[in-house]
This record gives structure tokens, sequence and C-alpha cells, in this order.
């Protein structure tokens, strides 16, 4: 299985997320929603996997490029 990680697009805090550990998800799922200058931006999957772990929590800061989230394939 190879590792699948998802990265933050933009700087801004986690707003919400949406997946949990286990969960399945097809390429273009949203994994999270950041907050950025008062704008819901998700976080999409680049690629269908399994959530294996969630490198952050809700209203951490992130940064553009910040691995948030890795996937199983």
């Amino acid at each position: 299985m190879a590792e699948i990680k998802v990265e933050s697009e933009i700087t801004g805090k986690v707003w919400k997320i949406e997946v949990g550990i286990g969960d399945r998800l097809e390429a273009d799922d949203a994994v999270m929603i950041l907050e950025s200058m008062k704008m819901e931006i998700p976080v999409l999957a680049p690629e269908a996997g399994t959530v294996k772990e969630i490198l952050v929590r809700e209203e951490d800061a992130v940064q553009e490029g910040q691995v948030v989230a890795l996937l199983e394939s």
C-alpha cells in the first residue's frame, strides 16, 4: 500500500475535520475545512484511499504545503 499525503493549499486555521481514521475516500472528497480570511476552503483528497492518520486538530493553524493527513491507497 502506498502512502498518500494530503496537503493544505493555503495558510489558515482548521475549522472542521470531515473524516475519521479508517474512512474510505474517493479522489476530491473533503478531508477537512480550513478557514482563511473569513472563507471556508476544503482540503481535498488527491486520490482515493483510506484515512490512516490525521496530523492536525480543529483550531490548529496550518501553512500552505503542510501535510495535514495521510491516506493509504
